[in-house]
């Protein structure tokens, strides 16, 4: 399996069948193997872009807790980093959900996303690497 960091977009459009991407994310995945690392400030995002319905919310934590996504914690003793990066991209804006995948980016050494928002071809590790965005629309 390759390792890829998932971005709320893909996921929101996965639960959410009038989302424009719904049926372009459900043919990316039933054809790839990837395994999925997210954050906590992703998985909120998510969950209240879902909150149309509760039933779309409790399937997508159902999937959550059958480990479809790994979720990686960031201590809060990192969020001097989340914080940096934030400033350092504020012109395009950088929120918290973008902020936490370019740390696990870094820490863990992901190279890959899935996203649908433009963001990323702005974004730099601290390495000066972009991530390759796996999910063509």
């Amino acid at each position: 399996m390759i390792k890829s960091l998932i971005d709320a977009g893909p996921v929101i459009a996965l639960f959410d069948k009038s989302d424009n991407c719904h049926h372009n994310i459900i043919n990316f995945f039933k054809k790839s193997n990837y395994k999925l690392y997210s954050t906590w400030p992703v998985i909120t995002e998510v969950t209240y872009m879902l909150t149309f319905n509760i039933n779309v919310q409790l399937d997508f934590l159902n999937w959550i807790s059958k480990k479809a996504i790994e979720i990686i914690d960031i201590d809060i003793k990192e969020i001097d980093k989340l914080i940096e990066m934030m400033k350092k991209y504020s012109d395009v804006p950088m929120d918290l959900a973008d902020a936490s995948l370019l740390y696990l980016a870094q820490e863990y050494k992901i190279n890959k996303i899935i996203t649908i928002d433009s963001d990323y071809y702005f974004y730099r590790t601290k390495n000066k690497k972009l991530l390759e965005n796996i999910f063509q629309k």
